[in-house]
């Protein structure tokens, strides 16, 4: 059912629903448009508000090709809602979730799209705070780029910062989404616009492997790896590539690429990957990702808890689903005696396609089966080990006259 937005907006159908608010398909006064309506309770919070006046002029000035641009802002009654360009395409999550991973030369150029779009950002003073692939959407319309790729655009630029205010957040809490947080964010820092890049070289790493290369398990495991775990290399890629995830992964804030250096040495190596097929690499070792149970400042309603990873699209005909990788989890801060924990146990390093998952029903039986036959062949070394020193034994004997046995070499005069 349509419902007005301020007075110059229509929001006609629902796209998306997230944990902030619900994505709507609008009409305004230029056409089309996303409307992403903020929840009630957010609407309602008068410092919220405020903060989301505050930033209008920030929000409304961030234009790029790689950026979903933010039209309006409408603070209209009960009504606190963005209105965004809408973009005729699908979001990266669900390109991940049917593909798995894409080719290299593909995701590098989606992230080399991402990268410059954050370097304009940042250029005006703005930090995103929850790159993920929900958040990067492709225009389906657009020109084909390198390996078949649509044009990236980044969108959700300012909902972290507008709803992670003190009021709402503790210092003990942190927000974001676990697989994607730099490690200073973990450890309490404010976040800068290297979050964003390592974010992205998360995702970069994601496209590739399939996987992220800290995330599975608990959030606290998750939490605890970014701050001391390295990453797991990925083979088959060049090395080059290779060098650039690991300087964008590094934990030292000051050892990342910007932005625009990113965007730039990712285009660079393009002929480097072209034409490569996707990587055959299975799932990391470690704690089991699937059935993670979705970890928010509210209790998720029942059934949903296993609900697969969705994504909060501004695109038309996307079904409305919600991510357990949504926006704006709610942690708490480990303790400085977890993070030192190490990272013993919880090492993700990718496997052999077929190699069975340590932990699994698989791997016990195979490790079982090695162990009888690793038995059965130490036994059978003792014994043949036995019957050769009594056959020895036996041949020497039966070669000794009783005499010779008796007998002993002179001594020396």
């Amino acid at each position: 059912m349509a419902r007005k937005i301020g007075s110059r907006y229509t929001a006609n159908q629902i796209l998306g629903r997230g944990s902030a608010g619900t994505v709507w398909l609008g009409e305004g006064p230029e056409g089309p448009v996303a409307i992403k309506l903020l929840r009630e309770d957010l609407a309602s919070d008068q410092e919220l508000v405020g903060r989301f006046v505050q930033e209008r002029t920030a929000l409304l000035g961030l234009e790029h090709p790689n950026v979903v641009s933010v039209r309006d802002l409408v603070v209209d009654g009960n009504d606190l809602a963005l209105v965004m360009d809408l973009v005729r395409g699908t979001d990266l999550r669900t390109r991940l979730d049917r593909d798995r991973r894409l080719a290299p030369e593909a995701a590098v150029a989606i992230v080399a799209d991402v990268a410059d779009g954050l370097a304009a950002a940042h250029a005006a003073g703005v930090v995103h705070r929850d790159v993920k692939p929900e958040n990067v959407l492709l225009d389906m319309q657009g020109p084909l780029g390198p390996g078949g790729a649509h044009p990236a655009l980044l969108t959700d630029f300012g909902v972290a910062k507008l709803i992670d205010s003190p009021r709402r957040t503790r210092a003990t809490k942190i927000i974001g989404t676990p697989d994607y947080l730099a490690p200073e964010i973990v450890e309490g820092l404010p976040p800068r616009a290297a979050v964003d890049i390592y974010a992205l070289a998360t995702v970069l790493y994601e496209l590739l492997a399939g996987f992220t290369p800290f995330g599975g398990g608990h959030p606290g495991a998750v939490l605890r790896r970014h701050v001391t775990e390295t990453v797991a290399p990925l083979p088959g890629i060049p090395d080059e590539l290779w060098q650039l995830v690991v300087q964008c992964l590094a934990k030292a804030p000051a050892s990342r690429l910007r932005a625009s250096e990113l965007g730039g040495r990712l285009r660079e190596l393009l002929p480097l990957v072209a034409g490569m097929p996707p990587l055959d690499v299975d799932e990391p070792d470690g704690e089991p990702v699937e059935e993670e149970a979705p970890v928010t400042q509210e209790a998720a309603p029942a059934g949903e808890g296993a609900r697969r990873r969705g994504a909060v699209p501004l695109v038309p005909g996307a079904k409305p689903a919600d991510s357990n990788r949504d926006t704006h989890t709610s942690m708490r801060v480990p303790a400085p005696d977890e993070l030192a924990g190490g990272a013993r146990g919880t090492a993700r390093v990718p496997r052999a396609t077929g190699a069975p998952r340590p932990g699994s029903a698989r791997h016990r039986s195979t490790t079982r089966r090695r162990r009888v036959a690793l038995g059965a062949a130490a036994v059978a070394l003792v014994a043949a080990a036995g019957v050769g020193t009594w056959l020895a034994t036996s041949d020497d004997d039966a070669g000794a006259t009783p005499q010779d046995k008796n007998n002993t070499a002179p001594a020396a005069p």
